[in-house]
């Protein structure tokens, strides 16, 4: 697949369809649909796709369009737009990749928004749209694994969000093509409160009587001499 000579207007209006789809926005629709076509980034039937997804958005109701935002890409892991949460979940590895990732943006440039988190698809979009075609295709390669399991559950879903993952696969230079998804635990089990003294693991709780794992850590040469530390 060649590289878009071009791509920097239509990431940022992926980026914005991504967004909640406020009133603000949908002020712009035409704008949006205008930067994709003159442009030319994607394949006319991805371009048909997107402009259905404009046309929904533009037809209202507001209430209507918000409510689908919220119960599509807030209610349940596989289809959240922070990428991380399909890679790291709540563990503590999450906390590293977000600097890491903000780091990156700081280097070019890119300064986020008070409360957003740098692994929002959004801003990771907003990110790659900055990098010259080449580059942005790389950084979006690096996420297409997970890109991929978000528009396979909107397609799941009947989404017409999902055109817009696809969108995003295409720049990658990926196919958007459906995989197999993980089971999805239930909202509520996702938002339960921990067990009091239950401890902790990457994956949730686990309780003092279940097997832990351990770490060696080799000591440091010409040091003096002890034993090995086992930490639980």
């Amino acid at each position: 697949m060649t590289i878009a000579p071009k791509m920097t207007l239509t990431l940022r209006v992926l980026a914005h369809l991504l967004r909640y789809p406020d009133a603000t926005l949908c002020a712009h629709l035409d704008e949006l649909g205008s930067a994709l076509h003159g442009e030319a980034a994607l394949s006319p039937d991805r371009l048909v796709e997107l402009d259905q997804l404009i046309e929904r958005l533009r037809a209202g109701p507001a209430l209507r369009a918000e409510a689908e935002y919220v119960e599509i890409f807030d209610r349940g892991r596989r289809t959240a737009l922070h990428l991380f949460e399909h890679v790291h979940g709540d563990s503590r590895d999450r906390g590293p990749a977000m600097i890491d990732l903000a780091q990156t943006y700081e280097r070019a440039g890119l300064l986020l928004d008070i409360g957003e988190l740098p692994d929002y698809l959004p801003v990771v979009l907003e990110f790659a749209s900055t990098q010259p075609p080449k580059r942005a295709r790389e950084f979006l390669g690096e996420t297409a694994h997970i890109v991929r399991v978000i528009f396979s559950a909107l397609l799941e879903r009947a989404s017409p969000y999902a055109s817009v993952l696809a969108a995003v696969l295409d720049l990658a230079g990926e196919k958007a093509e459906k995989v197999r998804l993980p089971e999805e635990s239930a909202l509520d089990e996702c938002w339960a409160e921990p067990e009091a003294f239950g401890g902790c693991s990457t994956q949730g709780q686990a309780r003092s009587d279940q097997p832990q794992p351990i770490h060696f850590v080799r000591p440091v040469a010409g040091a003096h001499s002890t034993p090995s530390r086992v930490t639980p």
